[in-house]
């Protein structure tokens, strides 16, 4: 299965006072407007504001929280949103050049328990995010966690999908199932794959490269085996009961998240 959006080939471009194309998706593009602020836009000039109302409704639900990035205002041709001035998490991990080993494992525990935060927190609010995954977890200047990119779904009490911006992790991220249905249990095997990311400095299966053949049925068939990686971490046990789907809630796994952490803490003094 594969729940990778097909992204057509866009020109950059900059609205007036955009000064640079920082990152881009399947819908838009993120522009620097200065130390503070970005401007999130469609792909094309002039493009489908569609998605980004969407994700302007579900953030005026949700914000203001610690752990989720801020909504600053709208205009008719974007949103602007709070920097996080360490860019992601996948960036920070992979491509800021600071060595994997000097990244303490009790700060991957705190990374983790806090985007557990987000998590628990925007389930509170009947969102579902739809996109868990370490390309859409941010950090601040001091190294916090900020959930960004809802383009997921606003539910009702009734559990009636009240807005929907049609989001899907990718396929190391997914829960393997038909089309993009969402619940919490897909939204904690997500958790559980990116605490995997953020605790390894990898994502699952990286026997299996990114683009050769049958990739994406590849991955999907181990995780539908439930042959699940084993590699030895201080949340291993945390990640295997997100993908067994032995958790109830987000709520469960922050506490267990915050037993590992005091654990860590106690042995570093």
């Amino acid at each position: 299965m594969s729940s990778e959006p097909i992204i057509t080939t866009y020109h950059q471009y900059y609205p007036p006072g955009v000064k640079q194309v920082l990152a881009s998706g399947s819908s838009a593009w993120v522009g620097d407007v200065n130390e503070t602020t970005v401007f999130k836009y469609p792909l094309a000039p002039g493009g489908d504001m569609e998605r980004l109302k969407i994700e302007q409704k579900i953030l005026e639900v949700i914000c203001p929280h610690p752990r989720i990035i801020t909504l600053k205002r709208v205009s008719d041709t974007g949103i602007y949103l709070e920097r996080a001035t360490n860019g992601t998490v996948a960036n920070y991990l992979l491509d800021s050049g600071i060595p994997s080993s000097s990244i303490s494992t009790l700060q991957r525990v705190v990374w983790c328990r806090e985007t557990a935060e987000a998590v628990a927190y925007i389930h509170t609010r009947y969102i579902l995010h739809c996109d868990i995954q370490p390309t859409n977890i941010l950090l601040d200047d001091k190294l916090h966690i900020k959930l960004a990119d809802f383009q997921g779904k606003l539910l009702g009490e009734d559990g009636k999908v009240l807005l929907d911006g049609w989001s899907g992790e990718p396929t190391r991220f997914a829960f393997p199932r038909t089309g993009l249905s969402s619940d919490v249990y897909t939204e904690l095997f997500a958790l559980g794959c990116t605490i995997y990311f953020i605790m390894m400095g990898y994502a699952v299966y990286p026997d299996i490269v990114d683009g050769s053949e049958d990739w994406r049925e590849r991955v999907a068939e181990r995780f539908e085996k439930k042959d699940f990686p084993q590699d030895d971490n201080a949340c291993r046990a945390i990640i295997m009961k997100c993908w067994m789907q032995q958790y109830g809630s987000a709520d469960e796994i922050v506490n267990d998240l915050e037993a590992a952490e005091r654990y860590l803490g106690q042995d570093s003094e």
